[in-house]
């Protein structure tokens, strides 16, 4: 799974990436700092399994803080978004390209609206972040109109004549964008049935349907800690009720966990407070209790958590599975439940089995539910925050 950190220009994307991997990464207040796309690890936070089994687990990856489980997630952040990336302009061609393998989208306006549309800083309230959301939303489902459309009338007359399935034919030439069948049966239902009858209009919104459908988002609406951006949320969520938005404040979530990180404050990501545990100068104790006030008590988190897992488990829909034994959690290191694996919806106990290793998928005998002890076929749905035991031949 590829999460994709979008946006116009200079709106706080390389931030939030920042806060959401911890990545070493340039951020900068001018348009485009982001040239080449930043690949990193985030994290979705889930209640973790031990306390079902009371007891402590030792995660390989990712971290369990309060018994909350941190599950990685790989992330992209790429260059700025600009009006008129459908056609090249900005960085527009390789934004896109580098965008083809993400599974979802955050997408990260700057709500206070202090960056104008070519993505140069202005002053609060002196641009509409609505105008950001529906050119972002414009350029991606233009980005899908033309890919299907290349050389559209040579292959609908290709489809009419040698009679293929008009959806099994756009699935093939958007199968780079993560389109399947289904989508494209969803949205070609009603259509005539001879294509060459679609006119631009219906192909538009061909192309927009499958857009939403195979690269879902969310609304990562920055710098909420602004007392105008909070006001314009609301505004946006009134406005794009179909959409989820979501505040954030990217720059203190980042302050947070690199305070955290050097051990000044014992923070978990995605909570309304944290603890001050070492050392501070007057500055430092300043800074934290404006982020208390200002961010946690007035918005009850920084949003960024929040954010990454509404993407993951609510748009995406994975879920959470642990590898373990049922007379034995911890491996041979003696780490406890140390691994835990985002699956897709509707995964089966075989499709778990060739994740943790194709030789176990390929001489899959048995799964058993470790939390029932109860051993599940092949074809077992998955729950999140099953643990699972695979037995396979040697």
């Amino acid at each position: 799974m590829l999460v994709g950190i979008v946006g116009k220009a200079n709106v706080g994307k390389s931030t939030f990436f920042k806060a959401l991997t911890m990545s070493d990464i340039l951020i900068a207040n001018y348009p485009f700092a982001t040239i080449k796309p930043n690949h990193g690890v985030g994290y979705a936070k889930i209640d973790c399994v031990d306390t079902f089994f009371k007891t402590q687990c030792n995660p390989r990856f990712g971290a369990c803080i309060n018994h909350h489980r941190f599950v990685p997630v790989d992330v992209i952040d790429v260059a700025g978004l600009v009006p008129g990336a459908s056609e090249g302009s900005g960085l527009g061609n390789q934004f896109l390209d580098d965008l083809n393998e993400a599974n979802a989208l955050i997408n990260v306006i700057d709500a206070a609206g202090a960056t104008n549309e070519k993505g140069e800083p202005s002053n609060p309230g002196t641009y509409n972040p609505a105008d950001d959301i529906r050119f972002l939303e414009r350029e991606l489902d233009m980005w899908y109109y033309k890919i299907m459309m290349k050389g559209w009338e040579k292959f609908a007359r290709t489809i009419k004549q040698e009679g293929k399935e008009a959806y099994k034919a756009i699935a093939k030439q958007l199968s780079g964008l993560r389109v399947t069948e289904s989508m494209v049966k969803e949205a070609i239902k009603g259509l005539p049935e001879d294509v060459l009858l679609w006119d631009n209009e219906k192909l538009f919104g061909i192309a927009s349907y499958l857009r939403r459908k195979s690269k879902p988002m969310v609304i990562a609406a920055n710098k909420m800690d602004i007392p105008i951006a909070r006001e314009n949320i609301k505004k946006l969520q009134e406005e794009f009720p179909e959409l989820v938005i979501i505040g954030c404040s990217a720059d203190y979530e980042l302050a947070l966990r690199e305070a955290s990180k050097k051990g000044l404050i014992e923070y978990e990501p995605g909570s309304n407070k944290f603890e001050i545990k070492g050392q501070l100068t007057e500055q430092q104790k300043k800074a934290l209790e404006f982020i208390q006030k200002n961010v946690l008590d007035t918005c009850g988190s920084t949003g960024v958590q929040q954010i990454i897992n509404h993407a993951v488990f609510d748009l995406l829909k994975y879920i959470a599975i642990y590898p373990g034994g049922v007379n034995k959690l911890a491996d041979k290191d003696g780490n406890v439940l140390p691994d835990c694996f985002l699956m897709p919806p509707d995964s089966t106990a075989l499709d778990f089995a060739f994740k943790l290793h194709t030789d176990f998928g390929k001489n899959f005998i048995k799964a058993i539910d470790v939390k029932t002890k109860m051993p599940v076929g092949r074809e077992h749905k998955l729950k999140h925050c099953d643990v699972v035991e695979i037995m396979a031949n040697k």
